[in-house]
């Protein structure tokens, strides 16, 4: 779905939407006005805080006051009590400050710059106070992974025709708009967003403005540019540290090592690590009033050294009652557990295949089926949601002391985070689905390991109907838009269905919640 992919993408955070006194009776429940975590859950004013929550992150990039209270009432009304929104929005790459649009931060000529003004942080400032007043919770983040810009970090292809969408200049944005930054135009509710071209920006707008080497990673790891995005951040933390509304800080959406500007060849998950230890710890000191997440897509990396190890810490169990059975301990992923669950689908698949008269996929030796040696490569790898290759390690970045909370993405059409081979019994939506629920019981399990609530900050499919808006991450090109350039040989809409998307969301929503009970 086009909206969910971009304009509304569902995060939800946790269960109900209202506070409950259900807690252990043996905690000590926190009594803050502040949203707080302990023991694996969320409390506010002394009661566990569940909730569902949704994404609108160009709340203050609409043009008035107006906007944003009819676009936050109709958020409550949906019953939505926490909605996450970006917290930066940086102009570059200009000589003089902008006079039109929204933006925060400028960076110019390798200086910067806060706009406090009407059309600055004071935009932002009309967000947290209407959302307030509507008695929704607000996650703000901080910076962004993404930020390609056409022209300069792709190539457009021969004939390339932007989607006819103006900023309030008049000028024609590139596709980039709709998927890797935010558009200025909200298809769904026609509200017209303002702020500077080439603004929004993110990670890769201070790799861009500041020298030094051109690689995505120089944000996780030079001194100059984190020293720069800090300062930022205390200013922005500062302001809300009494603003007993806001949910909490996420670091970044979906940090990791690739980007719109390349990494460098030595950019591992530690860095990345090692860079939200740092953060969290400034954050944390700046505003020790409100928690802090990371806010990745919730890759593992089942061989990575850790910088913060889990330290097990074993507490007696009392005997299960007559009859009834212990409750299993959720284990960290590793290699080793995830080839053995590997090894296990495998062969149920094949057993699978021979009962249904199909040859399985290998070679017989002696009478018996065994796995093609190209086969059992693959089978050797953990697969890139688990093998540390985007950077990020999520279970070792949630037990960092200074995150209070895990997050995690779900976008089956742009990565494969699959840990089992496709179970040939399910037509490809339904293999989608179990990808999904799979991923979720991932997460929940990490949740339970590491003592910390989860958030699912994000998750979508592209639908039939909006496949031709549908702009992958890092791209700046629809490959199914009227004006797409790729040959491949379509013989079948790409995308689910309506109903289908439908499904495939309450069954995720349902599943998050099943795990979290």
């Amino acid at each position: 779905m086009f909206s969910a992919l971009w304009l509304l993408c569902l995060a939800v955070l946790a269960v109900s939407a209202t506070p409950t006194k259900t807690v252990k009776r043996w905690t000590t429940v926190p009594d803050s006005p502040f949203v707080t975590t302990q023991d694996g859950q969320f409390f506010v004013n002394g009661s566990a805080f569940k909730f569902i929550g949704t994404n609108a992150y160009w709340l203050s990039a609409l043009n008035t006051e107006k906007d944003i209270d009819d676009t936050l009432a109709a958020i409550r009304a949906s019953n939505f009590t926490v909605v996450r929104t970006w917290a930066f929005n940086v102009a570059s790459d200009v000589d003089t400050v902008p006079e039109n649009g929204t933006w925060f931060q400028l960076i110019s000529n390798g200086t910067l710059s806060i706009n406090n003004g009407t059309n600055g942080l004071q935009k932002l400032d009309k967000v947290i106070e209407l959302a307030q007043k509507h008695g929704i919770y607000v996650l703000l983040s901080l910076t962004n992974n993404w930020n390609p810009t056409s022209g300069v970090d792709q190539t457009l292809p021969p004939g390339f025709n932007p989607i006819q969408v103006r900023d309030t200049s008049g000028s024609t944005l590139p596709r980039n708009a709709l998927s890797n930054a935010y558009g200025l135009h909200d298809f769904a509710t026609q509200c017209i967003f303002s702020f500077k071209t080439e603004s929004i920006g993110g990670m890769d707008t201070y790799v861009r403005n500041f020298g030094g080497p051109q690689e995505h990673d120089q944000f996780y790891t030079n001194q100059t540019l984190i020293a720069a995005f800090m300062d930022y951040t205390t200013q922005i933390a500062s302001r809300y540290v009494n603003r007993t509304n806001v949910f909490g800080w996420e670091l970044a959406n979906d940090p990791r090592c690739n980007s719109s500007i390349p990494s460098s060849s030595g950019c591992v998950a530690q860095n990345v690590t090692r860079w939200h230890s740092i953060l969290a710890k400034h954050v944390a000191t700046v505003d020790p009033n409100h928690i802090v997440s990371s806010g990745n897509q919730g890759f593992f990396c089942t061989d990575c050294m850790k910088l913060f190890p889990r330290v097990v810490q074993p507490a007696p169990q009392p005997s299960p009652a007559p009859g009834s059975q212990r409750r299993s301990v959720p284990q960290p992923q590793s290699k080793a557990k995830l080839l053995k669950e590997r090894k296990a689908a495998w062969k149920k698949e094949r057993e699978r295949q021979k009962r249904a008269g199909v040859q399985p996929d290998g070679v017989k030796i002696r009478g018996r089926w065994t796995a093609s040696q190209t086969k059992r490569q693959s089978d050797l790898s953990a697969g890139t949601a688990f093998d540390g290759s985007h950077g990020v390690d999520s279970e070792d970045i949630i037990n960092i002391p200074e995150i209070g909370f895990g997050s995690f993405q779900l976008f089956p059409d742009q990565f494969d985070y699959s840990q089992t081979p496709p179970d040939s019994n399910l037509p490809a939506f339904n293999q989608t689905v179990q990808t999904g629920l799979d991923w979720i019981k991932l997460h929940a399990d990490a949740a339970k390991l590491f003592n910390k609530p989860v958030s699912l900050t994000g998750f979508g499919l592209v639908t039939q109907s909006n496949a031709p808006f549908f702009v992958p991450f890092n791209t700046t090109v629809a490959p199914f838009g009227p004006d797409s350039t790729s040959t491949t040989n379509v013989t079948q809409p790409y995308g689910v269905t309506d109903d289908q998307r439908d499904d495939a969301y309450r069954q995720w929503i349902q599943g998050f919640i099943s795990h979290l009970l």
